[in-house]
């Protein structure tokens, strides 16, 4: 979410449900339904009079005071609220119904329930009989961990009485910049609707600079562009690319008229489009010698950005130049390539741009003075200091920057989420630690959530979206973002409340602040325990990240695109490392101009 309101023109009316009527009006309807005093919601916040609780090892306790509701009708509009959640939520899902299998190993237990009584319960962890008593050491352990690095939740700062009366007092220009950042709202964060048009998984979501369009992308080579707010599409064109579209964005400043793409065959393409409602064409621009996974647009420039990929290589584009593509830097560690997976530019210095891949470093790059001769044209690097020799491999699938550059994530492979100070000096520790999520299947998102990046935002093997208040490191938000999938990818709407989710469904979800009480936590600690369970076996006789994994989870895309569409007849480069580099840049100037492709509606 960027630190600028923006504005609501060209956002209808959406009534007395929706978020938008004009943004300010409907923040503010919305904060004085479920406010009742002058405490923001106090009643929603799991906080004392120290300013915050840390009991019950750091976890939110299920029944905390966040969720104990004076308001008489609370308990009819929360049954009422939940029917209307899983409505919109619920998808049928392979094997929900009791199969023959399970009807017979009910009718084997009960033959043996006799037998199992007279023998005594062996835990399989401890070896012995006392497996409640094992089970608490595991929780108590559990506990410590998530807590270790965790602190009191800071008091609120934004109160909802005093908000609203300062804005109909004409005190409070900046209501709604203010309330995207307030816990409250995070922690009142529900399923707004669905989007289905894809067919296949959506591995991109991203806001046009005014927030009025969504655009979205994935296995079907599809890119789609919604009208969110009314749940509709208004455009959606063949994207040219011959492998899953990765990433799709809308260029700043443009009048949505450029949208830059790359994929997994290492395309970087450009759609030219007529107010987001029509496709001209799409051309190649670019292209990386092995998938590339992401873009990292220039703030306020409608023409220049910068692509990583698989091969190690950054190139940076300018749609003004007769030969967009330059290399600018290829990322190794000692003499050896390291594969890109993310990349983010620094939006308070658009010459620096940190990278992560296919090991544990975080790297800083100023493009003034890349010398590859010296540190391999490295600025700065961080990784956890745990980490730099670990007996494990350690990947990077995200990095982004905060709002005003002074910080950075990195979600580590079947790791945890770290938080770098950007300006501390090269190989400096990290600053903040978030546990209890799972990143391992596929290589997923993690972001800054509110105006100043108050809060971190990531998605999950496990399928639940996590909330991590920044300054504290507590999860205050956990909400199943895709039942039996996994959530990637994760955009916050540029200036108000509102999140987009992607993942391994064919659908993008909307979220926002629209419950009546905050949620309740329910079941976090068991999925907290389960995520950290997995990842302490897989690390056991762990290889390399994402073999096993990666390999399951794209033969099923695949197989599910085979059906859907029959296979393409086009072939696809991978990452060789023996290829000289140079010859990659000289095929992709050469190849720019010749591969144009129209676009072709739905």
């Amino acid at each position: 979410m960027s630190d600028q309101e923006g504005s609501t023109d060209g956002l209808p009316d959406l009534g007395t449900e929706s978020l938008l009527s004009s943004p300010e009006e409907q923040s503010g309807a919305a904060v004085a339904t479920a406010a009742s005093s002058d405490t923001e919601m106090a009643a929603a916040e799991p906080s004392t009079g120290d300013g915050g609780d840390t009991r019950d090892g750091g976890f939110p306790s299920d029944a905390s005071t966040e969720n104990q509701d004076t308001d008489p009708e609370s308990s009819s509009e929360d049954v009422e609220l939940e029917s209307v959640g899983e409505g919109l939520f619920y998808y049928p899902l392979v094997g929900e119904e009791v199969t023959e299998r399970e009807e017979e190993e009910e009718e084997m237990e009960e033959e043996e329930g006799e037998e199992e009584e007279e023998q005594p319960r062996v835990c399989t962890r401890c070896g012995g009989a006392n497996h409640e008593q094992c089970l608490l050491e595991e929780d108590r352990a559990l506990e410590e961990w998530i807590s270790s690095e965790t602190s009191a939740l800071p008091r609120p700062r934004w109160q909802v009485l005093t908000a609203l009366r300062q804005r109909q007092l004409g005190s409070s220009a900046r209501f709604v910049y203010e309330a995207c950042g307030a816990r409250a709202f995070v922690q009142r964060f529900c399923l707004q609707g669905l989007l289905g048009g894809h067919a296949g998984s959506v591995s991109t979501v991203h806001f046009n600079q005014r927030g009025t369009r969504l655009a979205s992308s994935g296995d079907d080579l599809r890119v789609i562009v919604w009208d969110w707010v009314r749940q509709k599409p208004v455009l959606n064109f063949e994207s040219g690319h011959d492998i899953n579209v990765i990433q799709a964005k809308f260029f700043p400043n443009c009048g949505d008229s450029i949208m830059a793409m790359c994929g997994h065959d290492g395309q970087v393409r450009v759609a030219e489009l007529i107010n987001a409602s029509y496709c001209e064409n799409t051309k190649r621009v670019a292209r990386h010698r092995g998938p590339a996974h992401e873009l990292a647009l220039e703030p306020d420039s409608p023409y220049k950005f910068l692509t990583s990929g698989e091969d190690a290589v950054v190139f940076t584009i300018d749609l003004r130049q007769d030969r967009p593509a330059s290399k600018v830097v290829v990322t190794r560690e000692k003499d050896k390539k390291v594969g890109l997976y993310t990349i983010s530019m620094n939006p308070a210095n658009i010459y620096q741009f940190a990278v992560g891949g296919h090991d544990q470093f975080v790297r800083i790059y100023d493009q003034r003075r890349i010398d590859e001769k010296e540190n391999n044209g490295v600025l700065k690097k961080f990784t956890p200091h745990h980490l730099v020799n670990c007996d494990f491999p350690a990947s990077i699938t995200c990095i982004v920057y905060s709002h005003d550059g002074t910080e950075l994530l990195a979600s580590y492979n079947d790791e945890d989420i770290y938080l770098f100070n950007s300006s501390h000096s090269d190989g400096a520790q990290y600053v903040k630690r978030y546990k209890g999520h799972r990143n391992n299947a596929t290589i997923k998102c993690v972001n800054f959530y509110g105006p100043r990046s108050e809060f971190v935002v990531s998605g999950s093997d496990c399928g639940h979206i996590f909330f991590w208040e920044k300054s504290s490191c507590q999860i205050i938000q956990f909400m199943e973002g895709d039942r039996g999938g996994i959530v990637n990818c994760l955009e916050p709407h540029p200036y108000l409340p509102v999140l987009a989710t992607s993942g391994l469904d064919q659908h993008v979800k909307i979220w926002t602040p629209t419950a009546k009480a905050a949620t309740e936590l329910t079941g976090l600690k068991d999925v907290i325990k389960k995520n950290k369970q997995e990842r302490d076996e897989d690390n056991l006789h762990h290889t390399d990240p994402f073999d096993n994994h990666m390999l399951r989870f794209f033969m099923r895309h695949l197989s599910q695109r085979a059906h859907h569409f029959g296979w393409r007849g086009h072939g696809a480069e991978f990452p060789n490392e023996e290829l000289d580099e140079s010859s990659g840049t000289s095929d992709t100037s050469e190849e720019e101009g010749q591969d144009r492709v129209q676009c072709l509606p739905s």
